[in-house]
C-alpha cells in the first residue's frame, strides 16, 4: 500500500524542500533570515576558496532542520529568539524544574 497526501493530517505543514530559496523562505524570524544571510555569505566565500562544496551541502542541511522547525512551529520559533533576546540582556531567568526533578517524577533514576 502506497501512502497518499490525504492520509496524512492536514495540520502538520509540509517541510519545506531543501534548497536555498526554500529554506529562507521558511524562515519566520527576521532573526533566523539575518542569520542565514550572513552565513550563507560566509559559506560561498569559504567554498570559493577551498572549492569543496561539503561546507555548502553541510549549511545546506543545518538550515533545513531550522526551516523544518519554523515551518511546523513558527510561534514556537519566535518565542525561541524572545527568549534568547531576554537572556542576551540579562533578564533574570525563570527557573523551572531540573532535567532530574522530571526524570525522577517519570521513575528513570540517573
Amino acid at each position: 500500500m502506497i501512502a497518499q497526501p490525504q492520509d496524512f493530517p492536514a495540520s502538520i505543514p509540509p517541510a519545506p524542500e531543501k534548497n536555498l530559496r526554500a529554506i529562507r523562505a521558511a524562515l519566520v524570524t527576521a532573526q533566523d533570515r539575518e542569520a542565514f544571510d550572513a552565513g550563507l555569505r560566509a559559506v560561498l566565500d569559504e567554498v570559493r576558496v577551498s572549492l569543496d562544496l561539503s561546507a555548502l551541502n553541510a549549511f545546506v542541511h543545518r538550515w533545513w532542520i531550522s526551516a523544518c522547525d519554523s515551518a511546523k512551529d513558527p510561534e514556537g520559533r519566535r518565542r525561541m529568539h524572545a527568549r534568547a533576546e531576554q537572556i542576551i540582556v540579562g533578564e533574570p531567568s525563570r527557573r523551572g524544574r531540573s532535567w532530574r526533578e522530571v526524570l525522577t517524577e517519570r521513575g528513570i533514576e540517573l
